[in-house]
């Protein structure tokens, strides 16, 4: 079977086509007129990326943004979604710095660039640049320890890499590799490509001895290697001397309270009036303390503003609306739940590791839970309850699996845990095996309120089932090193990142791949370490879902994979292995009256969606 992944949209070619000749920036025009930038015309790619919604839009304008860290600047590389390929609204792949890439058996891919385009400092974007990152990069022992990203490698073995010409490279597997097209979309994606003619400079390959050492020197790293993997920051986004092709470049220098990103003049979108994207000539994001950005968004000092907003916000600032000078918009997160308890299959109590490991116990607390009132209580009745499973949003939906254990009937849950033996106790509390008292510590981050609440609620729910529950907030990486070693019985935390999967994206997250996964820490840790670290999966449904996961990477069509998701979908819905409470929580998407293109509704999600790259900021415009 051979696959063509083909541009959406039409090529664009600047001779014999009715369509408008590119249009100058104007901010860009005394550059031009001056000598120091080519026009526009020979800026873009000769075949560029025709974006047919865009606009009608106007060049020009800043666009302000409040962050609480220095470290934020990577979100201008999330939000601003220049990818090899992109995930659209409707959750397809298509060609973005690509023009278009040819896949065959999935495991042959063939990657064709866009001739003519270059990188935002004017040097030509060309295979030299992938060429680079896989021989002197990923597969430099210095530059890269551990080899090459898992991604890159199917049933542990790299791909063979051509470069067939100029703007054409193939990457060829023995065996599918169903992970490697998704991994180039990605929020954070896999940057199989460097700005060569940059980091050349800082190469031991590459440059002078003598000059790299000085350079070292000066920039006091300990190796020529450290310091080349401090300036290849693509993601990092802290580097503005490293060339980018994002629709904006930063040129600020931390440490700074205000960082500053302009126009990328060689960015390769264009609009069907000519114009050359993004409409925004500049970006200004302000440093400010997580807990004052709510407020200062509300005093009108945000043009688009959802990070470090919550849901309990929503009200003070609808109430800043007319002052403020913006409108607040619900968007939906895209999380399998918002909200969800993991109890610890891997826990270090033998006696709750046992009974955490029996679905009849884990369906039991799944139906003792009240999601219900969480919701009206809590989200007024804006969420979706059911487990931790996939949003309406999902190609994949099935109502029926997301509400598979999750209705409230907690006469079914005792009847449940009579069945797993455990006895009644004579203080209203049901006894463990060997005779505690059934007393259940829920760790959490501790970070809002929120959580706190939702404990709250969950403990009056599973006193009926004669089980205590008790919160204990702590700090994040200490919550995370509790539940790595298994002295964390149980914890709270959001559901699966995709709730919006579709059959194309990873299933990995499924099953026991990560140390991450809070249910099952050391399956996971096993699996990234190679057993070096960790436990065996030792338990037949996670076992299985491994095997899917493994099956999904080697599916050589849609529809196999398709059938390993359904498969997984419904392990998932059969086991409970994490009570997912309430879904599709409204995310407040702040959008000042002078900010236009910003849709009215969407998904605010990490993955997929890179939060508003999705919908591609470069898209919005100002009013002047």
């Amino acid at each position: 079977m051979r696959l063509l992944v083909a541009l959406l949209l039409p090529l664009v070619l600047f001779a014999g086509t009715s369509l408008a000749a590119p249009v100058e920036t104007p901010s860009l025009a005394e550059q031009v007129r001056a000598g120091t930038l080519p026009p526009v015309e020979r800026r873009l790619p000769a075949v560029p990326y025709l974006d047919r919604k865009a606009g009608p839009g106007q060049h020009g304008g800043a666009l302000r943004m409040l962050m609480a860290k220095a470290k934020d600047t990577r979100q201008m590389v999330v939000y601003g979604y220049a990818r090899l390929l992109c995930y659209t609204p409707e959750l397809m792949l298509e060609p973005d710095l690509l023009d278009r890439v040819e896949v065959q058996d999935s495991r042959i891919f063939t990657l064709h660039l866009r001739p003519g385009h270059k990188w935002s400092n004017g040097h030509p974007f060309t295979t030299e640049d992938f060429r680079y990152w896989w021989e002197d990069v990923a597969n430099n022992s210095e530059l890269s320890p551990t080899g090459p990203p898992a991604v890159m490698l199917a049933d542990g073995k790299p791909p063979v890499f051509e470069v067939l010409n100029e703007t054409t490279v193939r990457y060829s597997w023995e065996t599918p590799n169903a992970d490697f097209l998704p991994a180039l979309a990605g929020a954070r994606p896999l940057y199989i490509y460097r700005p060569a003619h940059y980091l050349k400079h800082f190469h031991a390959a590459h440059a002078p001895r003598r000059t790299l050492a000085r350079a070292v020197e000066k920039a006091r790293r300990r190796s020529w290697a450290a310091l080349h993997n401090k300036l290849d920051s693509q993601y990092k986004n802290d580097n503005p001397d490293l060339p980018t092709l994002q629709p904006w470049v930063p040129v600020t220098r931390a440490p700074s309270d205000r960082f500053v990103f302009v126009r990328n003049p060689y960015y390769h979108r264009m609009d069907r009036a000519g114009r050359q994207l993004p409409y925004i000539d500049r970006v200004v994001m302000n440093i400010a303390a997580s807990g004052l950005i709510p407020a200062k968004t509300a005093a009108g000092a945000s043009d688009l503003q959802a990070r470090y907003l919550r849901f309990d916000n929503v009200t003070f600032l609808k109430r800043g609306e007319e002052p403020g000078g913006y409108k607040v918009r619900l968007w939906r997160t895209g999380k399998g739940a918002h909200a969800a308890l993991y109890p610890n299959l891997n826990a270090a109590d033998p006696v709750w590791r046992a009974l955490f490991r029996d679905r009849r116990v884990r369906r039991a607390l799944s139906l003792g839970l009240y999601r219900e009132e969480v919701n009206e209580v809590i989200y007024f009745g804006l969420a979706l309850t059911g487990n931790n499973s996939l949003l309406p949003g999902s190609p994949l939906y099935d109502e029926a699996l997301r509400q598979r254990w999750s209705g409230y009937d907690p006469d079914a849950a005792n009847a449940l845990l009579d069945e797993a033996g455990l006895r009644w106790g004579d203080d209203g509390l049901r006894l463990l095996p060997d005779g505690r008292p059934a007393e259940l510590i829920v760790e959490t981050a501790g970070e809002s309120t929120e959580h706190t609440d939702i404990l709250q609620l969950v403990r009056d729910n599973w006193l009926k089932l004669g089980i205590a529950l008790y919160a204990k907030p702590l700090q994040r990486e200490l919550l995370r090193n509790r539940i790595f070693s298994g002295q964390a019985l149980m914890s709270i935390w959001s559901g699966w990142e995709n709730g919006l999967a579709s059959a194309e994206m990873s299933p990995a997250e499924l099953a026991p791949t990560s140390q991450q996964q809070l249910q099952w820490p050391k399956w996971g840790q096993y699996r990234e370490t190679g057993g070096v670290a960790g436990e065996p999966v030792d338990m037949d449904a996670p076992r299985r879902l491994f095997a899917l996961n493994e099956s999904w990477r080697h599916a050589r069509d849609s529809q196999e994979r398709q059938r390993i998701w359904r498969e997984m979908l419904e392990i998932h819905a059969e086991e409970v292995f994490v009570l997912g409470i309430v879904g599709g929580i409204r995310q407040p998407v702040v959008v000042s009256e002078r900010l236009q293109g910003v849709p009215e509704k969407g998904y605010y999600n990490w993955e997929p969606g890179a939060h508003f790259g999705m919908f591609r900021p470069d898209r919005f415009w100002l009013v002047h």
